[in-house]
């Protein structure tokens, strides 16, 4: 077993910055999905910080990071700068998101007005 998501995930997909550690365990993309879909956010972050730290970087592929924006977004769905990152994840590799990543900036504009 990996000790953090960043490690599961940097064993399956590598890393632009690391080397890709050294590994005896079996990696399949299906328990890294399992494993990503029940974390929590903190650890979601983490692990999109340090393998995408410029956002346009990274060796995760597209839908992982979809994926894991919106689980972090499910799991803090009042956090206007996590809504504004997810926006520009969306923008950067849509078009097909385009009107997902403009509601997420609508709504992160709307929390911050009534706050």
């Amino acid at each position: 077993m990996h000790a953090t998501l960043t490690e599961h995930a940097r064993c399956l997909y590598g890393d632009e910055y690391r080397p890709t550690p050294e590994c005896e365990l079996e990696h399949r993309e299906h328990y890294f999905v399992e494993e990503l879909t029940f974390a929590d956010a903190d650890s979601i972050l983490v692990m999109l910080h340090e393998l995408a730290p410029h956002l346009v970087d990274g060796h995760l592929p597209v839908w992982i990071r979809n994926l894991a924006y919106r689980l972090v977004l499910l799991q803090r769905p009042d956090e206007p700068t996590l809504m504004r990152e997810a926006a520009d994840n969306l923008y950067l590799h849509g078009p097909d998101w385009d009107d997902i990543a403009a509601d997420l900036r609508r709504r992160a504009d709307a929390l911050e007005a009534a706050a």
